[in-house]
């Protein structure tokens, strides 16, 4: 098969992606306002609370087996190393184009997580569709169904992990930068007054553990100081104690078990479980109906977020303050470094015998380095109330340029294992 010949075929569902996100951004217009500020933000908690758990669980719970994860259980690693590699690529960018404070959590986020659930839920499937498709016809569509679920699942639980706990750090992190009109403090003691220049605290809108008041930067600083005071008191054992405590505060299990990780763990047990997944999977079972209707709302998910994705692309048509050598520094990390690091590691694993021979899944594997960031970046930033414009500009145009850089990383990935 042709390289022009996959072209065609990867261009596909990347126009699909793009018509639809062209839709949303049509009735976001102010003249249409079908799908404004307000219906995005309830549009987007059906989406979060209702959609997104229904299609992770059925379609987990559907494809999922345990011969099938013990086939599959190099993605789990593969995503935490697109994670690692994301997160190392980032940190270099940061400290090369010098980001702002408050713009490098989400640049990590940015860098780190790709869109592994949506967007190959549509890539993958309009692929097995096309008849010239390098994979066959046969098991295409199931094996592609379940790589895509996969991945959507790890990828949802690695996002409102770690990707969550770094942007929700950096929200709150209190600025290093003096700021003379914000940042002044009188305090009176004595009937003197005395001013005070702290190092401005940027608070958190959305209640959180980490510094949400200008009292808890004031503790943490006092936590510091007396740490320094009494290095040589505390025992070696108790240090260790006290930074896992504080890493552990800082997790917020409530967001790590979101709805998504709730429709995984469900998805998992009824798949695994033989005689659960007897009374619920299957045209046959007692409790089909349970697993269709799941299935049957989850379907809305993948165009609900679509058209969310292309009505924020319009506040960033507005423009906002982040660099241009920012926004580049990202379509590197995610259209060259990561995509040619991807094909090292998929290439290596397969040499050692950690992958098999099955072309689609190696495909998937390498194609989850290609991937444009995760749009909840977008929606944590909304959930944080911070670099929203910043955001929205990224997304757009690595959405933009992902239309071309997708498809050519596709037609060469399948090109690479036919």
């Amino acid at each position: 098969m042709g390289f022009l010949s996959l072209l065609v075929v990867a261009l596909v569902p990347i126009l699909k992606v793009l018509l639809v996100t062209g839709v949303g951004l049509l009735i976001a217009l102010e003249r249409i306002d079908l799908l404004g500020a307000n219906a995005r933000r309830n549009l987007n908690a059906i989406v979060f609370y209702v959609f997104n758990p229904a299609l992770v669980s059925s379609n987990l719970a559907k494809t999922i087996t345990f011969s099938s994860l013990v086939t599959m259980w190099f993605m789990p690693v593969n995503i935490l190393l697109t994670f690692v590699i994301g997160s190392a690529l980032g940190w270099v960018l940061i400290k090369i184009t010098r980001t702002p404070q408050h713009l490098q959590g989400l640049v990590l986020g940015c860098c780190s997580a790709g869109n592994l659930g949506n967007l190959l839920l549509i890539i993958i499937p309009a692929i097995c569709e096309e008849e010239d498709n390098p994979f066959g016809d046969s098991d295409c569509s199931t094996n592609g169904e379940a790589y895509a679920s996969l991945s959507l699942a790890i990828g949802a639980i690695g996002i409102w992990s770690y990707v969550y706990t770094i942007m929700r750090i950096s929200a709150n992190k209190c600025k290093k930068e003096i700021n003379l009109d914000d940042s002044t403090i009188s305090i009176r003691t004595s009937g003197e007054t005395l001013e005070i220049l702290s190092e401005g605290c940027t608070e958190a809108l959305l209640p959180s553990k980490d510094c949400p008041s200008s009292r808890d930067c004031s503790d943490e600083v006092e936590l510091t100081h007396a740490g320094s005071e009494g290095k040589q008191k505390v025992p070696f054992l108790e240090k260790i104690k006290q930074q896992v405590e504080i890493l552990m505060e800082k997790i917020d299990l409530k967001k790590v078990f979101a709805p998504s990780t709730i429709g995984v763990i469900v998805g998992f047990f009824i798949g695994l479980i033989s005689p659960i997944r007897k009374l619920i999977i299957g045209d046959s079972a007692p409790l089909h109906v349970i697993e269709s209707s799941a299935y049957f709302v989850g379907e809305a998910a993948v165009p609900s977020t679509t058209l969310i994705m292309g009505a924020n692309l319009l506040k960033g048509l507005k423009g906002s303050d982040v660099s241009i050598v920012v926004i580049l520094g990202i379509m590197a990390v995610r259209y060259i470094a990561l995509p040619l690091l991807g094909v090292v590691v998929v290439k290596a694993a397969h040499h050692f015998g950690l992958v098999g021979s099955n072309s689609l899944f190696q495909f998937v594997l390498m194609l989850q380095y290609a991937l444009p960031p995760a749009m909840s970046t977008g929606t944590m930033s909304q959930l944080f109330e911070f670099g929203q414009s910043e955001c929205s500009v990224i997304m757009l145009w690595t959405y933009v340029v992902a239309a071309f850089s997708l498809t050519l990383w596709s037609s060469f990935f399948m090109w690479l294992v036919s």
